[in-house]
C-alpha cells in the first residue's frame, strides 16, 4: 500500500512539474521585439531578418558601446 501512495505522489509531482515547464517554455516562445541602438545618436538600423544578423547586428552596437566609453578621458586623482 504504501509503494501505491509513493508511485501516485510521485507521478502526480511529475505532472505538476510538467505543467510549469510548458507554461515556462509557453511564455518565452513569444517573439522578441527590434533592438534599439545602443549608443545615443546612432542612427536606427533596420531590423534584423536572421537570427545571424540579429547577432551581428548586436556585436556591432556593443563594440560601438564599448569604444564609445573607451574614448572618454579618464577622471585624474587629486593631488594632496
Amino acid at each position: 500500500m504504501k509503494g501505491v501512495f509513493g508511485l501516485v505522489g510521485l507521478l502526480l509531482a511529475l505532472a505538476i512539474v510538467g505543467v510549469v515547464v510548458k507554461k515556462q517554455l509557453d511564455s518565452t516562445s513569444q517573439r522578441v521585439p527590434a533592438l534599439t541602438p545602443a549608443v545615443p545618436g546612432s542612427a536606427a538600423p533596420a531590423p534584423a531578418a536572421t537570427v545571424r544578423e540579429q547577432s551581428q547586428q548586436v556585436q556591432q552596437q556593443y563594440k560601438q558601446a564599448v569604444e564609445g566609453l573607451m574614448q572618454q578621458p579618464r577622471p585624474m586623482p587629486d593631488e594632496k
